[in-house]
């Protein structure tokens, strides 16, 4: 990476330097936390380029008044080169005004850092594991998956970005249920493979044709084997190869939206290795585990209900409203006894936790992040008594319609849209950014017709025809031998100074979207960088002097062109972030 600064890291630092130059003249004591101080643009544009809380952090551990403080910040602030005015408002913010210098610097900035502009060390390199998608392994990706996956994998890579190691992990639930539900499943297409008539499929089955090549698969391996034997003989053996054959069917649909993961951790391989047990053990030594009877559940009386003594964790310590059974009547492990030794395992190779979960999990979040905060350093002291650090974020599901109406069920899946038919139909690229561009907590439409839509409602075309713009201007000033050149910038106006001030704000996005784990927010800045792009080029429209390439004016030309090659810069690095790809023409 380039070791260039951009504006707002530039003047955090010159922040800095001037609250360490007021130290020194005893108006600010020493040793007093800066941590909360930011920098960011004012609100309201007309106040200026720059704002600062700093005067309001610091007045109260100082001791003083933040206006009085403010003040003294601003005069020290004023006389940088770059500051071209200084101002307190209210109770003692400070707005900066940049000298036109300063907006020229950056973009020269955005040009040097090129691919790296953005980057950022705020993570320190602190590891983060990002568990997403973990679907059952039962079938095919089909949408209900796709957007925690796109918005997990895209919250990895803007981990990265920002100055993270990170794990991206996959939890295979390869212990529970419904794998045994697989394997009868997949049992009754070898059947059929080996010439049965099987008929319909057994209600409680899985239907869909995608297994039939797996029972072919057992057939030519077993033969008529296990036609006749009993469940017993053949349950584990196809389970795990019926498991198998649905993990690579995963990592292919994945592919097709160029998600990949580091690791794939099995619940199984959990459970057989015992390590529900250890943490059970752990737990009991604790006295976070002791052994009680629940509650009767709401509507249920002594007739129809057994009380019965289950092993119960104590997850009301930590915030929990009841405490939760970690193994079930059977002495078979909940899902969340076993959930909690996997996230413990989880935390021991990493500095920070984030689950991607669809919003239908929302009830378990309080029980499972009172086991992290219980196993990882709150109960023993572990950290300082400070535990791992531990996010859910919430999906909501995806409806899909097609020119408004809700899209029919896939015939060939069985019950399902898959991921890979959507994929197919609409890119992935469509798909990745459209599943980014509302909150994820929020309910969201797919309409196969709008999202590929070439209007600036679809902020997917918005965005990619942004950078398919500075592309073709590019090309087409090649072809009348002109280039990009920074000995014109000096020629910029208004409007192209305002390109650049909002573009200059991508840094400080990375930083801030990484921070609060909110990937949507890359999104929802190039749709406003596109719309601010596409803006400017409309008035070249009516007022050709505005155009990018200006007729016999070659230092103008030159100058803008610099100005859209760096605004296509930012938008790839914004797209980068999210997966998808800046295309070169439309």
């Amino acid at each position: 990476m380039a070791d260039t600064e951009t504006v707002y890291s530039r003047f955090a630092r010159r922040i800095g330097v001037a609250l360490d130059a007021l130290e020194g003249a005893g108006v600010l004591p020493a040793g007093i936390d800066r941590g909360a101080i930011t920098i960011e643009p004012p609100r309201d544009p007309a106040h200026g380029d720059l704002a600062t809380n700093a005067a309001m952090v610091l007045a109260k551990p100082a001791g003083t008044n933040p206006r009085w403080l403010a003040e003294a910040l601003a005069a020290e602030l004023a006389g940088l080169p770059e500051v071209a005015g200084a101002e307190v408002a209210g109770p003692g913010f400070i707005n900066l005004r940049l000298t036109d210098a300063a907006w020229l610097g950056e973009l020269r900035a955005m040009a040097a850092l090129g691919p790296d502009y953005g980057r950022s060390a705020l993570g320190g390199g602190a590891t983060v594991n990002v568990e997403y998608v973990s679907a059952n392994p039962t079938g095919p990706m089909h949408m209900g998956h796709c957007r925690g996956a796109v918005v997990g994998d895209a919250l990895a890579a803007l981990l990265e970005f920002a100055g993270h190691r990170v794990i991206r992990e996959y939890y295979v639930n390869d212990a529970g249920a419904q794998v045994d539900v697989l394997a009868r499943s997949v049992h009754v297409r070898y059947r059929e493979a080996l010439g049965e008539d099987v008929g319909e499929i057994p209600e409680g089955l899985y239907p869909g044709d995608y297994l039939i090549p797996v029972g072919r698969a057992l057939a030519a391996e077993f033969g008529d084997r296990y036609v006749a034997a009993p469940e017993s003989a053949w349950l584990i053996p196809f389970r795990t190869r019926a498991v198998a054959a649905m993990l690579v069917m995963i990592r292919d649909d994945l592919a097709l939206l160029g998600i990949r993961h580091d690791l794939f951790s099995s619940e199984a391989a959990l459970q057989a290795a015992g390590k529900p047990a250890e943490a059970e053990a752990w737990l009991r030594a604790h006295d976070l585990v002791y052994d009680g009877v629940l509650e009767a559940p709401k509507g249920k009386t002594v007739e129809d209900w057994e009380p019965v003594a289950l092993p119960l964790f104590r997850s009301t310590r930590f915030g929990d409203d009841q405490d939760r059974p970690i193994r079930k009547s059977d002495g078979s492990w909940t899902y969340f006894g076993a959930d909690l030794a996997y996230h413990y395992q989880k935390a021991q190779g990493a500095d920070a936790l984030v689950d991607i979960w669809g919003a239908d999990h929302a009830g378990t979040v309080k029980r499972i992040k009172a086991a992290v905060a219980a196993m990882t350093g709150a109960a023993d002291g572990k950290n300082g008594g400070k535990p791992t650090p531990f996010e859910v974020k919430l999906v909501q599901m995806v409806q899909l319609l097609r020119d408004g109406e809700p899209v029919k069920m896939s015939k060939r899946a069985g019950t399902f849209v898959t991921l890979a038919d959507v994929v197919r139909e609409v890119g992935k690229d469509v798909v990745r950014f459209t599943m980014l561009t509302r909150k994820p907590e929020a309910q969201m439409d797919f309409d196969f017709a709008k999202v590929v839509e070439a209007s600036k409602d679809n902020p997917v075309f918005y965005v990619q025809y942004c950078h398919a713009r500075v592309s073709s201007t590019l090309r087409k000033a090649r072809v009348e031998g002109l280039a990009p050149s920074d000995a014109g910038l000096v020629l910029l106006g208004a409007e192209e100074l305002a390109l650049v001030r909002l573009a200059a704000q991508f840094p400080r996005l990375v930083e801030a979207a990484a921070a609060a784990r909110e990937p949507h927010r890359v999104a929802f800045f190039l749709g406003d960088l596109a719309a601010a792009f596409h803006a400017y080029w409309n008035l070249g429209n009516d007022r050709p002097e505005k155009r990018f390439i200006v007729a016999q004016d070659s230092r103008v030309t030159g100058g803008r062109l610099f100005l859209a090659a760096q605004i296509g810069q930012v938008v790839r690095n914004g797209l980068a972030l999210l997966g998808v790809a800046a295309v070169e023409e439309m």
